[in-house]
């Protein structure tokens, strides 16, 4: 396999660091970037093939990754000419829907939509796929290779599908550090010293998240082995179920959703 970036930023150095970690070469992989000084981290960091401009062998590549950003999308592929014929096309470009990058790209179809999130930028990413049935059980296996090297992966089957995708799991991040960041101001206020609260917080959710993977179980079944009837934890959650938390954060991921649908909509429009 050899593997073009177009687009040099933090996820797509987080992809080529966890492909060379895993025995990736780097004389396989290249780096379109427009910015010099990203240019020269990625190549002292990586010892990648790296370029302002496409050339024709980064266009031999069988795969290209797009890895800019989604308002820049459109240009950035014009810079290609079309040369994309025969790669195997996987966008990280959040939001883009693959109708929008397959007419920037001439009808190119054997493309692949993802949605990481910046947990891959430590290896333990979470994202979510969509491939578009020109795109064959090989490809697919490529990009799933790729995308993994961040984390685990999950497809879907109905591109729609990615706007809860990116509400769940895209966003999610934002919901955990906010989540900590009460946890610990709740501590604070009852007294806690704040180094210590922002400790307890940070550690509890950690810690929590990691009881969860390794276990096995449903988080439903560890929460009820914690809840002692009549405990400190049940007076917590008691309130949780009376404040209808469950359903707030319910109504906050269907507006997270609709937003990613609007921006596809929105990004898309011309051309």
């Amino acid at each position: 396999m050899k593997l073009t970036f177009l687009g040099g930023g933090n996820m797509a150095g987080a992809l080529i660091g966890g492909l060379l970690a895993q025995g990736f070469e780097a004389g396989a992989i290249s780096v379109i970037e427009v910015s010099a000084s990203t240019r020269e981290k990625l190549a002292a960091q990586h010892g990648v093939r790296v370029s302002g401009a496409p050339d024709a062998a980064m266009l031999a590549a069988d795969t290209l990754v797009l890895a800019v950003k989604p308002q820049d999308m459109r240009t950035a592929l014009a810079s290609l000419g079309g040369e994309v014929a025969s790669q195997l096309v996987i966008s990280i470009a959040a939001g883009l829907r693959l109708a929008d990058l397959s007419r920037w790209l001439g009808g190119h179809r054997r493309l692949v939509r993802c949605m990481p999130n910046t947990p891959a930028l430590i290896g333990a990413g979470i994202t979510g796929l969509y491939a578009l049935p020109e795109v064959g059980t090989e490809e697919k296996e490529r990009a799933a290779r790729i995308l993994g090297a961040v984390g685990e992966v999950v497809w879907v089957d109905d591109e729609a599908l990615l706007d809860p995708v990116t509400a769940v799991s895209g966003s999610g991040p934002a919901y955990v550090f906010w989540f900590i960041e009460q946890l610990a101001e709740a501590g604070a206020r009852l007294g806690l010293p704040r180094e210590a609260a922002d400790k307890l917080a940070l550690q509890t959710v950690l810690g929590a998240a990691k009881l969860a993977a390794q276990s096995g179980e449903a988080p439903r079944a560890l929460r009820e082995r914690v809840t002692s009837k009549g405990g400190t934890t049940e007076a917590a959650l008691r309130v949780f179920a009376e404040e209808r938390l469950a359903e707030r954060l319910i109504r906050a991921l269907e507006a997270a959703s609709r937003r990613g649908a609007e921006l596809g909509e929105e990004m898309g429009k011309g051309g």
